[in-house]
């Protein structure tokens, strides 16, 4: 009987490592998210006059991300994702010029 539980023992274990084996590979996969056909970008890739824009007009907001999309004519636009000192969160779209957009319909 105790060699029965060892080997069930022994059989559980082996089926267990192989679901846990590749848990640590891949783990740096760089991740591009795409939101209504913007693609993300990191901060450093936001134009200094949307910057320059955002300490001006949003004062006390942080970039919490970014997205660009750009169109078949090559300009882009830019959704911001803002955050305040509360948390709360507000989307801004932006010009390369750092001029504020209203989205328009494809």
């Amino acid at each position: 009987m105790k060699k029965l539980f060892v080997a069930a023992a022994l059989l559980m274990s082996m089926g267990t490592s192989g679901m846990f084996a590749n848990t640590s590979e891949n783990t740096n996969i760089a991740i591009n998210v795409v939101m209504d056909d913007y693609t993300s970008i990191e901060m450093k890739d936001v134009p200094q006059a949307i910057k320059d824009t955002i300490a001006k007009n949003y004062e006390g907001n942080a970039i919490k991300e970014a997205y660009v999309k750009t169109a078949e004519d090559g300009t882009k636009t830019y959704k911001i994702v803002l955050i305040d000192a509360e948390e709360t969160e507000s989307v801004v779209l932006f010009n390369e010029k750092g001029e504020e957009v209203k989205e328009t319909e494809e």
